[in-house]
């Protein structure tokens, strides 16, 4: 019955209104390839699919149909959810860059690196700015951070390329002035989207670490941050958008640290009947990761 019912619909396909307000049919290859992306089972797309198509109608925003297939996820499966939230949450970090450069920043430390971030470091030829920094007895790694507010955006190889030359730049300065300690030299971009087929085979190449939401296949961003416990703060359900922006302008980009800060978030602005409730909220997330 299902199997009949989905191609039924896929006939006569509904059409949704997208955030620019147009209206097109909706696109269920794309929906399905988010819920595998997500972590969704092979054996839940089609059922999740089924439930969305039936409670879905004519002029639906695509964003409420996205919620619908999350919340059914949800019940699912957590991990899965898990998944799916932590790519919107880390897609929420924008529009800037800075806290995303920010959060890479917090994965380097939980790894025991010392890190700086946003800083001005001099090359044999120029000087660079430079996102992150990241120093252990072993090595120093310079991370460019390449964020997309959009989704379909890809680090293309020019970027790989120009990465290549400033890293290749301040490593030449550090030699020959003998800043180096023995350390092994790493340039890095990470990126919350993904990179081209060029981008990585150039990286690869050139011996430089790309990391992108699902590349490479162990150390990508949703292994990193779902095995480092790191939970971000643009995850909190219970916060605004406004709140949000507030906590990561004051450098708060982690759940933990809205514990931990707990005494700092009436004077950076956040209304004192929320503070109780992102506290908890934030609680209540760390102890469950």
């Amino acid at each position: 019955m299902s199997h009949n019912h989905s191609h039924e619909i896929n006939l006569h396909p509904i059409n949704v209104r997208k955030s620019s307000g147009d209206e097109v049919p909706f696109d269920i290859q794309k929906l399905k390839h988010a819920l595998l992306n997500s972590g969704a089972r092979l054996d839940e797309l089609d059922y999740i699919v089924e439930q969305v198509l039936e409670m879905a109608y004519d002029g639906m925003s695509t964003k409420r149909i996205y919620q619908v297939a999350y919340d059914i996820l949800r019940k699912e499966s957590k991990n899965a959810a898990g998944r799916f939230r932590l790519k919107k949450a880390i897609n929420d970090l924008g529009p800037s860059g800075y806290p995303f450069e920010r959060f890479i920043g917090r994965l380097y430390q939980h790894a025991g690196y010392q890190v700086k971030v946003g800083q001005i470091v001099q090359g044999r030829c120029v000087s660079h700015e430079v996102d992150v920094i990241a120093e252990n007895e072993h090595e120093i790694v310079m991370v460019e951070c390449k964020f997309h507010s959009e989704q379909g955006r890809k680090s293309d190889v020019k970027v790989a390329l120009y990465i290549k030359a400033r890293f290749d730049d301040i490593k030449a300065r550090m030699e020959a002035e003998g800043l180096l300690n023995h350390k092994t030299f790493r340039g890095s971009v990470a990126t919350n989207t993904r990179f081209t087929e060029d981008a990585i085979e150039f990286g690869t190449c050139a011996g430089m670490s790309l990391i992108a939401w699902d590349y490479p296949s162990k150390l990508n961003l949703r292994n990193w941050v779902e095995s480092s416990n790191l939970h971000i703060v643009t995850a909190l359900s219970s916060a605004t958008k406004k709140i949000k922006q507030i906590l990561l302008e004051h450098n708060i980009v982690l759940c933990k640290e809205i514990i931990e800060q707990e005494h700092r978030l009436k004077e950076i602005g956040i209304p004192v009947p929320m503070i109780d409730q992102i506290v908890n909220e934030a609680k209540e997330i760390t102890k469950r990761g």
